[in-house]
């Protein structure tokens, strides 16, 4: 267990590692933060899968295929079936599917693994829907409808990973949620 949290927090720094580079390096602010969203659309998922993997959840692989199915089935066909147009004046814009992704990955991680997962992947998925917005990709609508879609279809599909518990911890000097799991 030691060396899976290890590995997690590793690839968290790597991460902020990351983003942060890009913002020093980048002389417009506004590219960097779409810039980030590009990598964090991706690595979202990646991360969701990679969980599963690393906890040998193959059932938590097909719930998560299933749900990334529906959400760019989804996506894809209000993209193409709603004629809207861009901040930047490009077709296809409603809905985002950057939001719809990154929140559907944030979503598997927070019903299959809990909330100590799912606050981070939702900060993240939180980021990319920003990164839309800011880069004058979406419209505020367009990031909202992803999110509604990426979210709805993981709810649907997502049971919680047997073995994993999530409790409130309170203490007389401390309050907060833990994730524990029994072998």
């Amino acid at each position: 267990m030691k060396m899976k949290t290890f590995a997690y927090r590793s690839y968290v720094v790597f991460m902020c590692f990351i983003i942060c580079s890009m913002f020093s390096n980048s002389a417009d602010a506004k590219e960097g933060i779409e810039t980030a969203g590009e990598i964090l659309r991706f690595a979202l998922p990646a991360s969701a899968a990679g969980a599963a993997l690393a906890t040998g959840d193959t059932e938590g692989l097909v719930q998560l295929s299933k749900s990334g199915a529906v959400t760019l089935g989804v996506t894809y066909g209000l993209k193409y079936a709603i004629d809207a147009e861009r901040p930047n004046g490009d077709d296809h814009s409603f809905p985002s599917s950057h939001a719809s992704t990154s929140f559907a990955a944030a979503e598997f991680i927070r019903g299959r693994y809990g909330w100590s997962y799912g606050i981070p992947a939702y900060a993240v998925a939180a980021f990319v829907a920003y990164s839309r917005i800011e880069s004058k990709q979406h419209h505020t609508r367009d990031v909202v409808a992803g999110a509604v879609i990426g979210i709805g279809s993981s709810y649907l599909f997502t049971s919680p990973y047997k073995g994993w518990q999530v409790a409130p911890q309170v203490g007389s000097s401390f309050y907060g949620v833990g994730l524990s799991r029994t072998l």
